[in-house]
């Protein structure tokens, strides 16, 4: 079964991080990923620009309306996903778990439909 682990985290925090731990997140990210690939999980990744870049659009009444940033008001935004394929829930949420990004922010796991 396929799964989405949507990555989230506050961006702020980068800053706060000692010398260094940014970028060794990035590297386990892509070495993660790499594993995931090998052991047949891995489907699709990306990581995502800044929530600031990000345009909200509706539609109402056959109209569309946009706005500047994320829907959301949240200090933890989606930052990039990782799709993979699992066995089950438990396995899903073992592999979300592990993306080094959760040392900093969250991954919501949810199925595919």
């Amino acid at each position: 079964m396929r799964y989405l682990c949507l990555v989230c985290f506050d961006g702020s925090i980068i800053d706060t991080l000692p010398p260094g731990e940014w970028d060794k997140i990035v590297r386990d990210s892509q070495d993660y990923d790499r594993e995931l690939m090998e052991r047949g999980h891995f489907i699709a990744a990306e990581a995502l620009m800044s929530p600031d870049t990000a345009t909200t659009v509706r539609m109402r009444q056959g109209k569309m309306t946009a706005t500047d940033g994320p829907f959301a008001e949240l200090k933890e935004q989606v930052a990039g996903f990782i799709l993979i394929e699992a066995a089950d829930l438990n396995e899903a949420m073992r592999i979300g778990a592990n993306i080094p990004l959760a040392r900093i922010g969250c991954v919501e796991v949810r199925p595919v439909m």
